[in-house]
């Protein structure tokens, strides 16, 4: 397999259906599929629960380009969500019992109905995510969004890599960190972070390498310690997420000829007590043109929600539709299940 050709055409990652063709290929990683392991914990079908979250990606556009983004997000992209199907959302919520609107992106406010959404989420008394680079914040033409996030008492979950410049620099891009820290600043003075307020500001840890996260709850110590004393910045809680073998960060691991050496790795740390917890049980995700997935990696692998015909639509959705309808997996589901395990919101066990 020419594996390098099949990743990149140009300065853009092949098709989600080349990339899956890559994470099938059980030649480059012995040791059998994500349903072999499910079906050896007695765990298939893995089936959805009851719909507590609705989580939407707006689109593409970013003022980052990250080398572990599952999204190939960047300045150069163009999807973003229309008006039409931002009211399709919003028509969804305005009906359902759904708890949390769950925004990402790209840099999800760089899209022209994030504000529009966040308003009539929170109108409806829903908890709404906004899931931020912290930059965007001191953005030409968005500098008033920390104002208008504490406004409408918006949960922010924003990426800070590491603690330390260079590590977050080489991830995300030179001059990020300085910006983040400068954002958090700003963050804080309005309240987030701070006990008793009601706005909750929480970080993403994403391992810098193939690495696997360590244990949260010590990192997050270490993070509030090193964060005070550093800069005189605080926060609420710190989330582990792995990094995905999906998109920019898979063709990288293939670049580097450490592909076979991470995904042995998230095999070799299957944890079979994070399948119950795994969020593709309570969460939906849509995409910028408003279909539905199980998760927003499934969604970057074009892998459709089982047991239909035609692909599902928000239009479409009710709170019991997908009721205890088959997840679509896939071997990149080893992610979210190696060692603590990881979710949007961190680890599972």
């Amino acid at each position: 397999m020419k594996t390098l050709t099949l990743l990149r055409q140009g300065n853009q990652l092949a098709s989600p259906a080349e990339q899956r063709t890559v994470l099938a290929d059980a030649d480059r990683v012995p040791g059998g599929t994500f349903e072999t392991r499910l079906a050896e914990q007695k765990r298939v079908p893995l089936t959805r629960d009851a719909l507590a979250t609705l989580q939407i990606n707006l689109g593409k556009v970013c003022n980052q380009t990250c080398t572990h983004c599952h999204v190939d997000a960047g300045p150069d992209r163009r999807e973003s969500m229309s008006e039409e199907v931002a009211g399709q959302v919003i028509d969804f919520l305005s009906h359902s019992d759904v708890e949390t609107l769950d925004i990402t992106g790209g840099a999800p406010e760089m899209n022209a109905q994030f504000r529009r959404l966040v308003e009539a989420a929170t109108c409806m008394n829903k908890k709404v995510i906004d899931r931020c680079n912290l930059t965007i914040l001191l953005a030409n033409g968005f500098t008033d969004l920390p104002e208008f996030l504490a406004k409408h008492k918006v949960n922010i979950v924003a990426s800070l890599p590491c603690y330390l410049e260079a590590n977050c620099d080489s991830q995300r891009g030179d001059g990020v960190y300085e910006k983040s820290i400068h954002a958090i600043r700003r963050l804080n003075d309005l309240g987030y972070g701070v006990p008793g307020c009601g706005l909750e500001l929480d970080l993403v840890y994403n391992p810098t390498g193939t690495g696997l996260p360590p244990e949260q709850q010590a990192l997050e110590q270490e993070y509030r310690e090193q964060l005070d004393t550093r800069h005189g910045i605080f926060f609420n809680h710190l989330f582990t997420i792995t990094n995905m073998p999906v998109s920019r960060f898979l063709s990288d691991l293939l670049e580097q000829n450490k592909y076979e050496v991470y995904m042995q790795k998230l095999l070799d740390s299957f944890n079979p007590d994070t399948v119950d917890q795994l969020m593709c049980r309570s969460l939906v995700s849509v995409d910028w043109k408003g279909y539905l997935f199980d998760c927003d990696f499934n969604q970057m692998l074009d892998l459709p929600i089982l047991g239909t015909t035609e692909r599902l639509h928000i239009s479409e959705l009710t709170d019991d539709l997908l009721n205890d309808r088959t997840i679509s997996t896939a071997n990149h589901c080893f992610g979210c299940t190696a060692g603590a395990g990881s979710s949007c919101t961190g680890n599972l066990t």
